[in-house]
């Protein structure tokens, strides 16, 4: 024992030293102002509409070669490419406003739909009896016939295997969502796809869900017919997926596959996610993809929405030892939503003058602000927005300010410029941590010309969201067994 004790002291005094020097380092911020590469902002911008519009043949994934072997649940780890939707589902723009206005509708229709969704949890009771109960007689379920065109949660996507043999598919990915779901035939309505429509009968490992089983009972909207488990999904804009629960073999490129993953088999969907199969929800919920295959964490990095290059997707991943990081929690409420610690912003450096209750979750499910890869802008409570706004207004006196644009109320005129420098916007957390975002994450361009407006925006409804404009281009890891999450700059 007198040999050891010295030993076990000092890993034990390392390790300690190495987690206080991951979760409680940059107590200030690392700079008081940041350069904005507007030049390559531009280029970026010529370049997206260039594929758009079909002067590019760029395809953002090939088919890739299917590993053939099993994960383990219990110790498995897998990285998987992520692309911006726009290079899926490549709709011609005239010009870069155009773009980005459709960006914008999508981003009011997304953050519509949590609000819709959240408000449901918080009265489930009184949704269980209202009139959009789509249980009907017979064991069937229905859905209303609303257009789902302008449905913006799929902002991002990868390609995975189903079934087996495993065929490729494009699918959605969504922290908002927890019900996995791809469309399947026979389809009574499916919207288009650019695979050919999933058919269960061409897989050995498709298996129906019974009713009796967990994963019907975990359902938020279920029903039974023939003891197969019906489900339905439906977003905030009145689209839905409405289908046959099943589980499948799902396979991650060169990782391998996992069998038995419980999703929807959707035989009628309406407008959702056009050019992709389904979604992969990576939601807090039971039916969600992380939870199903009990990982300790999952991670990811997205790529500019104007950028042709992809991030990852990566589950049972470490938190990056440069991570600031900060508590991940839970509404009692509802599963979905990841809510972070966030107490304030700084500007230049400075702290913003904002309550740090501002940030908080109540008992009640209110208020809270999440992490959403759905999401683009990112929102906050009026005051707070406006606190933050000013604060960054006040250290651009130097850039010639221009008119407004959409949702956007604070826009510089750059054209002509190079590189700028701009005040640092950074996060602080709990504990006085700061984390500092690169000038690209919150000053944005609108138009062609060098035109670029501050990109976040004010909201009066819960929950405020932390966006993927704010996100891009850094490694956000959510260390779910030990309920924290972690942010690294530049890790794609």
């Amino acid at each position: 024992m007198a040999t050891t004790t010295p030993f076990f002291l000092i890993t034990l005094l390392f390790s300690f030293s190495f987690l206080t020097s991951v979760t409680f380092s940059r107590t200030t911020p690392t700079t008081t102002t940041s350069p904005l590469d507007v030049t390559s902002a531009l280029v970026r911008v010529t370049q997206i509409l260039d594929i758009l519009n079909g002067h590019s043949d760029f395809q953002p994934f090939a088919q890739e070669t299917i590993q053939q072997s099993s994960l383990d649940s219990s110790s498995f780890s897998f990285s998987f490419p992520l692309h911006s939707r726009e290079l899926l589902n490549k709709t011609q723009h005239k010009d870069y406003k155009s773009l980005l206005q459709a960006r914008l509708d999508r981003d009011l229709t997304r953050v519509n739909s949590l609000v819709t969704k959240l408000q449901r949890a918080l009265k489930k009771e009184e949704v269980k009896s209202a009139d959009n109960q789509v249980l009907t007689q017979g064991g069937k379920l229905s859905a209303p016939l609303v257009s789902g065109e302008s449905q913006g949660s799929g902002e991002y996507f990868t390609r995975i295997g189903v079934g087996s043999p495993a065929e490729q598919f494009y699918m959605v990915i969504d922290t908002g969502s927890d019900v996995n779901w791809i469309q399947c035939e026979p389809c009574v309505d499916c919207y288009d796809q650019s695979d050919p429509i999933f058919d269960p009968s061409s897989s050995s490992s498709y298996e129906s869900v019974s009713c009796e089983s967990r994963q019907c009972d975990q359902l938020e909207v279920s029903a039974c017919s023939r003891d197969r488990c019906l489900y339905e999904v439906t977003y905030g804009d009145g689209s839905f997926t409405v289908g046959t629960l099943m589980t499948e073999t799902l396979s991650f490129g060169k990782s391998g596959y996992v069998e038995k993953v419980a999703m929807g088999c959707g035989h009628d969907n309406e407008g959702l996610f056009t050019a992709a199969a389904g979604l992969l929800g990576l939601g807090g919920g039971s039916l969600s993809l992380p939870e199903q295959l009990k990982a300790t964490s999952f991670s990811y990095c997205l790529v500019d929405r104007d950028s042709n290059k992809s991030g990852t997707l990566e589950l049972n991943s470490p938190v990056p030892s440069d991570s600031v990081t900060t508590t991940l929690s839970k509404s009692s409420k509802t599963n979905t939503f990841y809510y972070i610690g966030l107490t304030g912003f700084a500007v230049g450096g400075h702290p913003v003058q904002i309550a740090e209750s501002t940030f908080e979750l109540d008992k009640s499910g209110n208020g809270g602000i999440i992490v959403d890869c759905g999401t683009a802008v990112s929102r906050l409570e009026i005051e707070a927005y406006y606190a933050l706004r000013d604060a960054f207004r006040s250290q651009t006196g130097n850039l010639k300010s221009t008119r407004p644009y959409a949702l956007f109320d604070t826009c510089y005129d750059l054209s002509g410029l190079s590189t700028v420098k701009v005040p640092t916007v950074s996060f602080i957390f709990y504990g006085g941590k700061y984390f500092d975002l690169p000038a690209e994450n919150y000053l944005i361009p609108v138009d062609s010309d060098g035109t670029f407006c501050f990109a976040f925006a004010p909201t009066n409804s819960s929950p405020q969201i932390i966006g993927n404009v704010q996100q891009q281009g850094m490694r956000v890891t959510f260390d779910l067994s030990n309920e924290r999450v972690g942010f690294a700059s530049y890790k794609c």
